[in-house]
């Protein structure tokens, strides 16, 4: 070759194919970055308990005058007992990781039921409101990958 050039040479290519084998079992083994970002979204969705809103960072509707009269004042929504906020899980299988709660109430305060006046009270997605969950579980994608890289 005639002219100005440089040649880039790989040495140490055995050590080069073993971190790439390593990323790639990272990227195809997700359950602990599973594990985690169910951990997170259950506490995320815990707070958003607390604070009566929904995913998209709006408040929840308020309860009804006869629902505030049934509960004696107490003006918590969706959190009489606790137990749906108590028992969010997570189920990992494969590639895939579910979240919710696995109480028959659970869907009817997610989506309402209008025949029985329940308006929808979201609980249960990713937010897009006061903070971004999307964020925060890429950060967790990352950090699982950046472990197999050290």
């Amino acid at each position: 070759m005639a002219g100005s050039f440089i040649t880039v040479r790989a040495y140490g290519s055995g050590e080069i194919n073993a971190l790439l084998s390593r990323i790639a079992r990272a990227g195809t083994d997700l359950e602990p970055a599973f594990a985690e970002i169910g951990e997170y979204l259950i506490e995320a969705t815990q707070e958003r308990f607390k604070l009566e809103l929904a995913p998209n960072g709006e408040q929840w509707e308020p309860l009804a005058p006869e629902t505030l009269a049934r509960k004696g004042g107490e003006d918590r929504i969706l959190q009489q007992s606790g137990t749906m906020r108590d028992l969010l899980t997570y189920q990992i299988t494969g590639r895939v990781l579910t979240f919710g709660s696995n109480q028959e109430y659970a869907a009817t305060h997610q989506f309402g039921r209008e025949e029985d006046g329940i308006p929808a009270r979201p609980f249960l997605g990713l937010t897009t409101g006061p903070w971004r969950d999307a964020d925060e579980i890429v950060e967790i994608l990352q950090d699982h990958l950046k472990d197999a890289v050290a």
